[in-house]
């Protein structure tokens, strides 16, 4: 008879794990020296062909057993990674997370709590209800009862939003900014709304004159989505401006703080965020500047009776019964039935930094941008776009055409010496790093700069 694997769970859990985990932890270990960097150098067709061996028969007839399968594996992936904790992998909002935080969301995959039902999640349902009641605040200091729901990220977020808009208003009609993100205009997609009106979010008096404009001409209800924090840039929209120009227009507002909403731990940057509690909702993303495994998205509102339409009824779920005799209700939680506790590692990281701790973090990440910005301002063959507002720096070896621009980030990624995104603003090619490693360090930025000025063709 075939041996039956251990389980992660009760008593005998831990000790089935332990030697499992050294083979991960060491696997892990060897893929990094192996890449020997941020990423692997070969591109797609040398990535492939490791994971393609490591691999092998995807499903054999008798198994290689979990030592082998995991070290093998594991270190397969480790190897093709793109590595956030490394200070040169640096292109998008793709953050290395906190060992804290990590260890925390192990410990939510042994458990398995399905967070649709308090009976399969007795203590982690009451840990998200504390936690994002006290998340929710921060964004909304004087809300009446202020709330928040777990989400897997901004788009997750934004769609809920546009969602609840729908249905408070009918065929709301969205107006946002041309940097807004991409899942904005998805949402508004996916929900059967028009599609959306791009307007001037940065130029408020030419806002105000969009909203009057479509007031007049298609009526209300009309919902404005400001960003705080855009992906290209790092931009935070005018928050307070927008809300007013919302407000003489009677639209709602809903602002996407996924990149930007950590500012609110920091006592230095906090002020960048004014007007963040006039919104409707808000997007925050701690999968970002929050340094939490993905995922970790939440969507706030500063009254619990704004989650209302989210309410579901399964019989074998949520009976009503059950209900009024006191057993909570998960199902307006989410659109999601069976999902993880991702509240767990967000707790374990609040709990153990405070809020003086994440600030700290997230003041040193932006900090590492402006000293990112310093060198490519002091260097005559760099050329800076604007200095940073968060933690994203766009720049350019000056004198190369948007091809170059290019192919310099493809080369650099292809050899596996750095990992930088790409933005086009002002009709130009840029390249972005975006950091948000707090432990990228000076002499990583003077390493980054040159690789971009050593690539440039002469």
């Amino acid at each position: 008879m075939p041996h039956t694997p251990p389980l992660a769970g009760g008593i005998t859990g831990p000790d089935a794990l332990r030697p499992l985990l050294a083979l991960v932890l060491d696997a892990l270990g060897e893929g990094a020296v192996a890449r020997g960097g941020p990423v692997s150098a070969g591109g797609p067709d040398a990535v492939a062909a490791r994971v393609r061996q490591a691999v092998g028969e995807v499903l054999p007839e008798h198994g290689d057993g979990a030592a082998h399968a995991l070290r093998t594996l594991v270190r397969a992936v480790a190897h093709g990674a793109a590595d956030p904790a490394d200070p040169l992998c640096a292109a998008h909002l793709h953050t290395p997370p906190l060992a804290l935080a990590v260890a925390a969301d192990l410990a939510a995959s042994a458990l398995n709590p399905s967070m649709d039902s308090w009976d399969q999640a007795p203590a982690a349902s009451e840990l998200e209800t504390r936690v994002t009641r006290v998340l929710a605040r921060e964004v909304y200091p004087r809300g009446t009862a202020p709330d928040a729901l777990v989400t897997t990220g901004g788009t997750e977020s934004n769609q809920l939003a546009l969602l609840l808009a729908r249905e408070r208003h009918g065929m709301v009609r969205t107006v946002c900014g041309d940097t807004a993100h991409h899942s904005v205009r998805r949402a508004a997609w996916l929900l059967g709304l028009p599609e959306p009106v791009t307007a001037p979010v940065h130029d408020p008096a030419a806002l105000d004159a969009t909203l009057a404009t479509l007031a007049a001409h298609h009526g209300p209800p009309l919902l404005v989505v400001a960003t705080a924090g855009t992906t290209d840039t790092g931009r935070i929209d005018p928050l307070s401006a927008i809300a007013g120009a919302a407000d003489r227009h009677g639209a709602e507002l809903h602002i996407d703080a996924s990149y930007g909403g950590p500012l609110l731990f920091s006592a230095d940057r906090r002020h960048l965020l004014a007007g963040l509690e006039r919104a409707h909702s808000v997007t925050l993303d701690l999968h970002k500047l929050g340094w939490q495994p993905v995922a970790a998205g939440l969507l706030a509102v500063p009254d619990a009776g704004r989650l209302a339409p989210l309410g579901h009824t399964a019989e074998y779920l949520n009976a009503e019964d059950d209900t009024d005799a006191g057993l909570p209700d998960l199902l307006g939680r989410s659109l999601r039935t069976t999902r993880r506790p991702d509240i767990l590692k967000i707790a374990v990281t609040l709990r153990a930094l405070g809020r003086a701790g994440l600030g700290a973090l997230v003041d040193r990440t932006c900090a590492a941008a402006h000293d990112l910005a310093d060198l490519v301002e002091k260097n005559p063959r760099l050329e800076l776009y604007e200095r940073p507002t968060l933690s994203t720096v766009l720049f350019r070896p000056a004198d190369a055409s948007d091809e170059e621009t290019a192919q310099i980030r493809r080369t650099l990624l292809t050899e596996g010496r750095a990992v930088l995104g790409r933005a086009r603003a002002d009709g130009r090619i840029w390249l972005k790093a975006t950091l948000l490693n707090p432990h990228t360090t000076l002499e990583a930025l003077e390493a980054l700069t040159r690789l971009v000025e050593g690539s440039t063709p002469r």
